[in-house]
């Protein structure tokens, strides 16, 4: 098999990452595995044509489907990883444990890319247009082993919509990765597979931390859980409502879960 041979989809159903425990955050099925079990369940799936909707969820996510019961229900099909420190801390409080890895979709996709073991079909989807124009080539330079099948940027209109859809769909790519933000690049997802697409995964500011537009935080901020603190001191105006409002929300609504856990288990 080489890049340039679309991989077959099964006619088994998508979501179909067998053998993987889940711990339930705000109704919805997040995947508890290692960075290495994700990655070769993953590679598996594609190996099989098997189709994947995947999803980072992180506290914005999981605040948004929390308001909106049509983005719950669609992300019910969806493969979830846990994203980030708050996502964590849910997990210490509801189920006394933390997750194995934090699989947040900026250096969760580069160690899938590196040691996914058969050859992609990419396209890229979102940013702005010289961004992603930018990360096509940072793609095709750094994943050799992988083809760039072509890239579109996120600024269309919705009457646009199917236009690029069809342009994915002449690209016949196996994987699409979707770079629009949460609720739209996950509704995005669930439009492309497997209609157009065997695989397509919400990622949130990728293209950006790739191509060097926004500085990650240092090792340090991360590894202590603080990396949301970074982004708002970086873009303040943007992201203070995600940050100064969300998260304390996040955490009054894990607390409320827990409460309504401790009751049931009386």
């Amino acid at each position: 098999m080489n890049a340039n041979t679309p991989i077959e989809i099964n006619e088994r159903s998508d979501n179909n990452l067998r053998a993987i425990g889940y711990r339930k955050i705000f109704g919805l099925d997040v995947a508890v595995m290692t960075r290495k079990e994700a990655a070769a369940l993953l590679e598996a799936n594609a190996r099989e044509g098997i189709s994947v909707r995947l999803a980072f969820l992180n506290t914005n996510l999981a605040n948004i489907t929390y308001e909106d019961k049509d983005l719950r229900k669609i992300l019910h099909g969806f493969v979830l990883l846990n994203d980030g420190s708050g996502i964590n801390l849910a997990s210490r409080l509801l189920y006394r444990q933390p997750f194995p890895d934090n699989l947040n979709g900026t250096d969760f996709t580069p160690y899938f890319l590196d040691h996914c073991g058969i050859p992609l079909r990419i396209f890229l989807l979102g940013a702005s247009p010289t961004v992603v124009a930018r990360v096509a080539t940072i793609f095709s330079v750094r994943w050799p082993q992988h083809l760039m099948v072509g890239y579109q940027h996120g600024f269309f209109s919705k009457a646009k919509e199917g236009e690029v859809v069809d342009k994915i769909r002449i690209a016949r790519p196996n994987l699409v990765l979707v770079a629009m933000g949460n609720g739209l690049q996950e509704r995005l997802v669930e439009k492309l597979v497997p209609e157009v697409t065997l695989s397509a995964w919400g990622v949130g500011a990728l293209f950006d931390f790739l191509c060097g537009d926004v500085r990650r935080a240092p090792s340090w901020m991360r590894l202590f859980g603080i990396e949301w603190l970074y982004r708002l001191l970086q873009e303040p105006v943007r992201m203070w409502r995600r940050y100064l409002l969300g998260n304390p929300k996040f955490i009054f609504r894990v607390l409320r879960e827990l409460r309504r856990m401790s009751v049931q288990d009386r």
